[in-house]
């Protein structure tokens, strides 16, 4: 039988692909505080012939010979800034033993990537929870608000943030608004739940990868935190195709004994104004 410890995991990684490990990395960061960014630590504005996409990623997840779920990514304009979307929902023996069903919503500043806002709904198990994310540039702190569903339960957290950070959903897009190539590297801050970690990207070489959405040469980028609890037990690898879209076509994240596979099933249209 599926240990319903590793089944948590595996949906809690499915909320989506790039910097999905960085969830466990900040869920598992004491709640003390927030680990402050590296020198070297910074988000990268876009360069002014970069363009959003406006499109949604539908992804399976796999782990092992199991279907653990679908999720989703939508990108699309919102009046002046960006709005990304995610879902995620667990399917078939996962769905059975833990179900499932998150909604994430962040908001950006498309002029620096700054995510401005992030607000969460999840139900794992039986668990249901609503929480909002402020990044306060001008205070440099996160002001983070939770809300237990069942019991009406609310708390409230600040934590120290550097003048701008991602979040764990746009930072796959992020990415892939750099300039990758075979040996580029960055190191930059995520923000997950309020708090704030060091991740490190490397462009290992190109591939060509098949998968459900057709075949593609892509640029393989592997990525790996570099502070807190998780530093040296995670590695997250991720596929794009190697032209303008930058599409991430695969994902694959091991962490100790778990691997999770995203694969790109197909993109839709996403509408211009949210």
């Amino acid at each position: 039988m599926i240990p319903v410890k590793a089944v948590a995991c595996v949906a809690r990684l499915a909320i989506v692909s790039f910097i999905s490990l960085t969830i466990a990395m900040a869920q598992t960061q004491s709640a003390a505080g927030s680990i402050g960014p590296a020198p070297s630590s910074r988000i990268l504005p876009p360069s002014k012939t970069y363009v959003f996409p406006a499109e949604k990623y539908i992804y399976s997840v796999q782990w092992r010979f199991f279907t653990a779920g679908t999720s989703t990514v939508t990108i699309q304009r919102s009046g002046s800034g960006e709005h990304v979307t995610a879902t995620a929902d667990s399917a078939g023996f996962t769905d059975k033993i833990f179900r499932v069903h998150d909604i994430f919503d962040a908001e950006i500043d498309p002029r620096t990537f700054c995510t401005q806002q992030v607000s969460k709904h999840s139900e794992e198990g039986p668990r249901r929870r609503e929480s909002n994310v402020v990044l306060n540039y001008s205070r440099l702190k996160s002001e983070v608000n939770v809300k237990d569903l069942k019991s009406s339960e609310t708390r409230h957290n600040e934590f120290d943030i550097p003048a701008c950070v991602t979040d764990v959903i746009t930072g796959f897009s992020y990415v892939g608004s750099l300039p990758l190539a075979p040996g580029f590297s960055q190191t930059f801050p995520v923000n997950d739940n309020g708090r704030t970690t060091d991740v490190m990207i490397r462009v290992e070489g190109r591939e060509r990868v098949k998968g459900p959405a057709g075949e593609f040469q892509t640029l393989r980028v592997m990525a790996e935190p570099l502070s807190g609890p998780m530093k040296g037990k995670g590695v997250l690898w991720a596929w794009y195709t190697d032209d303008v879209r930058r599409v991430p076509v695969q994902m694959k994240s091991k962490l100790g004994f778990t691997t999770l596979l995203f694969q790109l099933q197909r993109i839709e249209p996403a509408s211009s104004e949210k």
